[in-house]
């Protein structure tokens, strides 16, 4: 995403403080500081409000965790059904993995077309 060198950092604040000066540079820094706080508490009541209202929402460390690697909770939720299906079958009949053959298809292909010398129209004598 962002590669931001020390080189790079030291380019930026030089550019800053040429920009602010000195004497602007700590009132700027104190109100970024507080635009900053102010989202910081938006963001943490925006969080209580839906954990709230959601309860069994996993911790925000584990979204972020599931977000970087979805493989892995690709994983967990295919182990998660397993073991569900393993209980099942302990317990009472197993559900059928395999489809009905007389229900319908869910997804129905299209049917190919077939295109023979009668089907294509005939050419025009007066376009040639």
């Amino acid at each position: 995403m962002f590669d931001l060198s020390p080189l790079k950092i030291l380019v930026i604040v030089v550019v800053i403080l040429l920009l602010l000066g000195p004497d602007k540079l700590p009132e700027t820094a104190h109100r970024l500081g507080l635009a900053w706080r102010s989202l910081k508490n938006i963001q943490e009541k925006v969080e209580s409000e839906v954990r709230d209202a959601i309860p069994d929402l996993p911790s925000t460390s584990d979204i972020a965790r599931m977000a970087r690697s979805p493989v892995t909770l690709l994983n967990q939720l295919a182990d998660q059904a397993e073991a569900r299906t393993n209980s099942t079958k302990e317990g009472a009949a197993a559900p059928p993995t395999v489809p009905d053959e007389s229900a319908p298809p869910l997804i129905t292909p299209p049917t190919p077309v077939r295109r023979t010398e009668s089907s294509t129209p005939p050419s025009d004598p007066s376009l040639n």
